[in-house]
């Protein structure tokens, strides 16, 4: 199976076994991330993994999720990948706990550190020219070509609009066309968007994350958009399971992972986040 990173540079292809597991938000829940491993096996050469953005924040755990993720990165450059979310950028990190978590565990100087790492992360992830991952979803407008999403800069805070935005924040909806968005950032696509993208990209279908689901994952547009999250009982309030997908080179059909939360240490969610987002935990 080969997994090339879609960004501003083409990195070197990867061989490896014919699976994959492609995870979802984590979002500080270093307990669970810890049981993943537990029930799908360690990260190694054998056993690759895709973690598809939003690493950070609401969760108290942060630091302890992305410290292990990039430990992993450090240790399986080509069998273990990390793809950009909406709140691997600073915003959304002086809002939602991720900025005041480091600060409290490290430094100021510590948090420049991982927003400057978090910026060099890519975008997308093509499986074998078939299955295009982000983590929000496709564009506000049609046309937008794999070459195009390779030339994004991203090497930056996200801007308010265009592409690179659109990877980040956009959702699917159920009905044909585009609306705007209930984030009040990018916007909704229907089936047709992502019929029309995937068929002038030779593509199958999209995988993205960026939405907490019932059961952890949800199959819509006529199965060729792909949803997973994979922190389960978010932010301790909404009882939702996670999963984790594998996919097989032989047929990139997806074979669903669920798994439920786990214990962990009495920090509350969003302990570390600006006090006005503190008040809405209440």
């Amino acid at each position: 199976m080969i997994f090339i990173p879609l960004n501003a540079n083409f990195s070197r292809g990867t061989q490896t076994k014919n699976e994959i597991t492609i995870c979802g938000d984590t979002h500080g829940q270093y307990y669970d991330l810890l049981n993943i491993f537990e029930l799908n096996g360690l990260p190694s050469i054998t056993n690759p993994y895709l973690f598809n953005g939003d690493f950070v924040d609401r969760g108290s755990f942060s630091v302890e999720v992305i410290l292990t993720l990039f430990g992993f990165k450090l240790l399986y450059p080509e069998h273990f990948h990390l793809l950009r979310g909406n709140h691997e950028t600073d915003n959304m990190n002086q809002m939602y706990g991720f900025e005041g978590e480091v600060k409290a565990k490290y430094t100021a100087q510590m948090f420049q550190l991982f927003s400057e790492v978090f910026q060099w992360l890519p975008l997308t992830q093509c499986i074998n020219n078939k299955v295009l991952v982000m983590h929000g979803g496709l564009f506000s407008e049609d046309g937008v070509t794999l070459d195009d999403i390779r030339k994004i800069d991203r090497n930056r805070q996200p801007p308010d609009s265009g592409p690179m935005c659109d990877l980040l924040w956009s959702d699917p909806q159920p009905q044909d066309g585009r609306s705007i968005s209930k984030r009040g950032v990018s916007c909704q696509f229907g089936p047709d968007v992502t019929e029309r993208f995937l068929e002038q990209n030779k593509l199958q279908y999209i995988v993205r994350s960026h939405e907490v689901k019932a059961e952890g994952y949800e199959v819509t547009h006529s199965g060729k958009c792909i949803t997973v999250f994979s922190a389960p009982n978010y932010c301790d309030q909404m009882g939702n399971k996670g999963a984790y997908i594998h996919l097989r080179g032989s047929d990139l059909k997806p074979e669903f992972h669920q798994f439920t939360a786990v214990a962990h240490p009495d920090v509350k969610p969003m302990a570390y986040a600006n006090s006005l987002m503190q008040m809405g935990m209440m």
